[in-house]
């Protein structure tokens, strides 16, 4: 009589591992989310862990990497829209969109995660956020410098407040997002802030 087979192990999924294990990280940070915690969810040996990622540190500086990066994405491509009123709008609507992924797909907001406020020898998560929002910051600065030289702007407009201003409203649809608006409501938002900041573009020539 044949002996029964054992059924096949799951097939590994990086992309899937990172997005259930920054889950943990963000819910737990770095020192509260054990390797017993991560092989649990993640459906892995210790062995296959450290064969994938090299450590538990390891792992948490490549979700950490990889769901930042989205945030610094959405600026690349916004600045290299042709004109002023797109890219505001670009990053005023995708971080919108960032911000509210469904839960399948998307571990969660790091900058209000207990990541933030955890510590690792490996990876600074707060040194690592601050130099891509200063990275945001800066190119969007320069885009705005750009337009501003262009005549995209009212004259005397102050370009460092201006980005200032963008990213202050970026950072308020973070927060609105975190204590569950929902998508709809942040949208109508980033709109009427993307009207209100546009008044300090010039007309468009006729």
């Amino acid at each position: 009589m044949p002996q029964p087979t054992r059924g096949r192990p799951r097939a590994f999924d990086r992309d899937r591992a990172i997005l259930d294990a920054a889950r943990l990280f963000w819910r737990r940070g770095y020192s509260g989310t054990s390797t017993r915690d991560l092989t649990t969810a993640l459906g892995l040996s210790t062995s296959s862990l450290y064969a994938a990622f090299g450590s538990k540190a390891g792992l948490f500086e490549e979700a950490v990497r990889t769901y930042a990066e989205r945030y610094r994405e959405i600026y690349r491509r916004a600045v290299a829209e042709q004109d002023l009123r797109t890219v505001i709008d670009q990053i005023l609507i995708h971080s919108v969109h960032e911000f509210t992924q469904p839960s399948d797909a998307h571990p969660g907001c790091l900058l209000s995660s207990a990541a933030m406020t955890d510590s690792t020898s490996t990876l600074d998560t707060s040194a690592h956020y601050t130099e891509l929002h200063g990275w945001n910051e800066r190119a969007l600065h320069a885009r705005i410098e750009r337009a501003a030289q262009d005549g995209e702007l009212v004259a005397g407009t102050d370009v460092a407040a201006l980005t200032g201003l963008v990213q202050s409203v970026v950072h308020g649809l973070s927060v609105r997002a975190n204590l569950g608006t929902s998508r709809e409501d942040l949208l109508t938002t980033a709109h009427l802030a993307h009207e209100l900041i546009c008044r300090q573009l010039t007309s468009p020539t006729p």
